[in-house]
């Protein structure tokens, strides 16, 4: 399997966690557990899986200016990407929190083109618009919203900053990955987003009452932990080795497609042909961004 294509299979199991994540993750909050320490959890197992497995690959040394870009790829990927990401999604509903999440390829085209001086060609913009058309039908007529969702208009605003973060975590780690080994990489992006996050989720894991929690919640917060964050940062750095940017951020127009196929399968949604046109949409979309000239 060359680089390309399997750059293009990490990115799509990347898409698919995340697409299951978004239910996975309000079942366990804030009932069992509040948002951040939530994510307190979820960044302490990361953070030692993260150094355990660099340890399979040579030591690299990073030079001290390296390691203020991680620091910034630590605040926009770890630290306001998921402060924000799950106090919103459990102040929103998953269906909301995923039509927000389409507007980061938006951004990232943006942000490429003001900081990278990527070139916008036509064929990327029409892939993106494309996309974005078929995520927001999947999502405006999917499954029916959850019941516990008490502002939904501060969630969506705080989704929408988790979007434009993760975008420019997007731009800010992509020269890094030219000079290290991703192991390595993400090994100190989460040791630093970790040492900001506690101040936020101590006190919140502290209240959390593990006598009382029911045995599936526990696999789901094992799911969040392992899967949804060790094996997607994983996997969308190894893939970011090889695609630029913008081609990575429109395989999260696959998320609500993802999503809505969950959902079926879980039996509470059903096929229609509406949502076979809004999948043609979003893997046209997905085609034309990811195509050999746009990556």
């Amino acid at each position: 399997m060359n680089k390309r294509i399997l750059a293009f299979v990490l990115a799509f199991s990347a898409s698919l966690i995340y697409g299951v994540s978004f239910t996975v993750a309000k079942d366990v909050m804030p009932l069992y557990i509040k948002p951040y320490g939530f994510i307190l959890l979820r960044v302490v197992g990361a953070t030692l899986l993260f150094w355990l497995i660099s340890l399979s690959v040579p030591k690299e040394k990073i030079t001290a200016n390296d390691f203020v870009r991680i620091f910034f790829a630590a605040l926009f990927g770890v630290v306001i990407n998921m402060l924000f990401f799950f106090k919103g999604l459990s102040l929103t509903t998953p269906i909301n929190g995923s039509v927000i999440m389409t507007t980061t390829p938006i951004l990232v085209l943006l942000l490429s083109f003001v900081i990278l001086r990527d070139k916008i060609t036509v064929k990327k913009i029409m892939g993106i618009l494309i996309g974005m058309i078929g995520a927001l039908l999947l999502v405006l007529y999917g499954p029916k919203a959850v019941s516990n969702a008490p502002d939904i208009k501060l969630g969506n605003f705080l989704i929408f900053v988790n979007a434009a973060s993760y975008g420019f975590y997007l731009i800010v780690v992509k020269p890094l990955l030219k000079k290290y080994h991703p192991f390595h990489l993400v090994k100190w992006i989460y040791l630093m987003g970790l040492l900001m996050v506690i101040p936020f989720g101590f006190s919140e894991v502290l209240q959390v009452n593990w006598q009382l929690m029911p045995v599936v919640i526990f696999y789901k917060i094992g799911f969040i932990v392992f899967f949804t964050t060790f094996l997607t940062y994983l996997f969308n750095l190894l893939a970011l080795k090889t695609l630029k940017a913008t081609t990575l951020s429109v395989f999260l127009y696959l998320q609500p497609l993802i999503a809505s196929i969950y959902a079926i399968i879980m039996g509470s949604d059903h096929l229609t042909s509406l949502k076979l046109i809004a999948a043609t949409l979003v893997f046209t979309g997905v085609y034309l961004v990811s195509s050999r000239k746009t990556a």
